[in-house]
């Protein structure tokens, strides 16, 4: 039987490799994000490609929306194998400057749209004695950075969350790790001026920014046979940055 694949914010970026890849590879892939005319062009390009993919419209820091979205595809679908909680935004200000709705925002959708998902899939994983979560947390969850309390707090609550859940789903066969992106070229580097992005490449030993296929390739390592005994880690994927 097909292995399935859920992946949040899939509609673009990291999220959009990672659903492309898991559809060459064999997967069924759930596509899920709130664009969901987004989506459906991710879904296409799967189904050309002569995979089979579903998109689902879905605010992740809605634990009844995430539920009701799971329970859907496994009476789709029979079961989830792997999910890559990977939905994230942000809302960069300095703390005097930022709003308490900036902060919320950040944190329902990163932090606890992660929490949602996992609690949404575990039932079904544990029921099964299968599973493979990764969270897509990033470097400045590690590092910290100016500007970004919100966010490097959310991407540092992943790292905590994925070593507390990691421990109670061991029993299970159930890993749960993290993916700790640097800069990558997503829609989030796009708009950095060419001077910036000049610093950015001078401070990575690998002289280059990432792209979303680096991350998703880590991702998929991470569901394979090679990694059934890798749990509660977060593999950092940056150029060597912060070493």
């Amino acid at each position: 039987m097909q292995k399935v694949a859920f992946v949040t914010g899939a509609s673009r970026g990291i999220g959009k490799a990672i659903a492309l890849l898991f559809g060459r590879e064999g997967y069924t892939v759930v596509c899920a994000s709130r664009t969901l005319n987004d989506l459906q062009k991710v879904v296409q390009r799967i189904t050309d490609l002569g995979g089979e993919a579903l998109a689902i419209e879905l605010d992740v820091s809605i634990l009844f929306d995430f539920q009701s979205c799971v329970k859907k595809v496994v009476e789709k679908y029979g079961k989830i194998d792997v999910l890559i909680n990977n939905a994230g935004v942000v809302r960069d200000k300095l703390l005097l400057r930022m709003s308490e709705n900036d902060w919320d925002t950040v944190l329902n959708i990163n932090l606890k749209g992660c929490f949602n998902g996992i609690k949404a899939v575990t039932p079904g994983m544990m029921k099964n004695r299968y599973g493979r979560i990764i969270n897509i947390t990033s470097v400045v969850g590690i590092t910290g950075n100016a500007g970004q309390a919100n966010y490097a707090s959310s991407k540092a609550g992943i790292i905590g969350l994925t070593k507390s859940v990691a421990k109670e789903l061991a029993s299970r066969n159930i890993t749960v790790n993290a993916v700790a992106p640097g800069y990558i070229d997503t829609d989030m580097t796009d708009n950095l001026s060419d001077k910036v992005r000049e610093e950015l490449i001078n401070q990575i030993p690998l002289r280059r920014i990432g792209t979303p296929e680096d991350v998703a390739l880590t991702v998929k390592f991470l569901t394979e046979n090679g990694a059934n005994y890798i749990t509660g880690q977060t593999i950092s994927v940056n150029g060597g940055l912060y070493m």
